[in-house]
C-alpha cells in the first residue's frame, strides 16, 4: 500500500493508497482544498470545522448533483436503446414487406410476358 502527503487548509496529512492511486488522491485533497479556500474566500475566518463541514457539504452537494443527472442520462440512454431497437424492428418489417411487393411485381411481370408471348404465337401463327 502506498503512502501520500497531500495538504488541506494548510496542514499536511499523510494517507494510504493503493499503489498507482498516489496521483488520484492528490488530485481530490487539492480539490477539497480549493474548496475550503473558497469557502474561506466567502465566509472569512468562520472555523476550520465549519469550513470542513461546509467542504464536505459542498462536494455532497456536487456528488447528489451528478447522480441526478446520472440516473437521467441512463433513463435516456434506456429510451433510446428501445426506440433504436422499435425502429430495427420496423425496418425489418418493411424489407419483408418490399420484398413481398417484388416478388409480387416479379410474377405479375412474368404473367404479362407470357401472355405477350402467347399472343405472338397466336399471331404468327394466324
Amino acid at each position: 500500500m502506498a503512502q501520500v502527503n497531500v495538504t488541506i487548509n494548510g496542514r499536511v496529512y499523510r494517507m494510504a493508497c493503493e499503489d498507482g492511486q498516489e496521483a488520484h488522491l492528490q488530485g481530490l485533497a487539492q480539490r477539497i482544498d480549493e474548496i475550503i479556500h473558497g469557502l474561506r474566500g466567502s465566509f472569512g475566518e468562520i472555523g476550520d470545522q465549519r469550513l470542513t463541514v461546509m467542504a464536505a457539504v459542498t462536494v455532497m452537494d456536487e456528488l447528489s448533483e451528478t447522480q441526478r443527472r446520472l440516473k437521467s442520462l441512463e433513463a435516456e440512454n434506456r429510451s433510446l436503446r428501445e426506440t433504436r431497437a422499435a425502429v430495427i424492428e420496423r425496418r425489418d418489417e418493411v424489407e419483408v414487406e418490399i420484398a413481398r411487393r417484388i416478388d409480387e411485381a416479379a410474377r405479375r411481370i412474368g404473367s404479362v410476358a407470357e401472355a405477350l408471348g402467347r399472343r405472338r404465337a397466336d399471331a404468327s401463327e394466324g
